[in-house]
């Protein structure tokens, strides 16, 4: 793993994380307790801020950055964000699932409860409403969701990347 300042600022981790080995995390970063980091993920907070919740997974390939001057990236608690998805310069409140190969982009907020669909392109400025479906590329509501669903399969989502996480735990990659 690459885990590395730059402009004087190193990454902090809550209890409990797991990296794995090939993951990079640089800069202004802030991860929260139980979260996984998977393999050839890249956070890098270094022309702005990113604070990640509790209980967040952010999977294989996905990129988490943010905007010079602009935007930090702000994610809430239990949010998996898919393999290969990108998240650049946006708000992701907590309960979310951002699908794989997502893109959300600059000051974008997705609010709490919601779904991105797996390819779904979120533009620019677009704010998401809570407890929707967002599709396609522009994305847009296809759907409202029924609340047990995020107490259901958004939160098993979440669990289960803490259960996977510990499959993979040694010494040299938790945090």
């Amino acid at each position: 793993m690459i885990i590395k300042d730059v402009r004087g600022k190193y990454p902090q981790f809550g209890e409990d994380c797991y990296i794995a080995e090939n993951a990079t995390i640089i800069g202004d970063v802030i991860i929260g307790g139980n979260c996984s980091i998977w393999f050839n993920s890249v956070i890098r907070g270094d022309v702005n801020s990113i604070s990640v919740g509790n209980k967040v997974n952010i999977q294989d390939g996905a990129i988490i950055h943010c905007t010079y001057l602009k935007h930090p990236t702000i994610i809430g608690n239990n949010v998996s964000i898919g393999h290969n998805a990108l998240i650049h310069g946006c708000t992701i409140q907590d309960n979310v699932l951002i699908g794989m190969g997502a893109i959300v982009m600059d000051n974008c907020v997705i609010k709490s409860n919601t779904i991105i669909a797996a390819g779904a392109v979120v533009v620019q400025n677009t704010v998401v409403e809570s407890g929707v479906i967002y599709a396609g590329v522009p994305a847009k509501k296809i759907k409202d969701i029924d609340k047990s669903y995020f107490a259901g399969e958004i939160e098993r989502i979440a669990e289960n990347y803490v259960l996977y996480s510990s499959w993979y735990k040694k010494e040299d990659n938790i945090i």
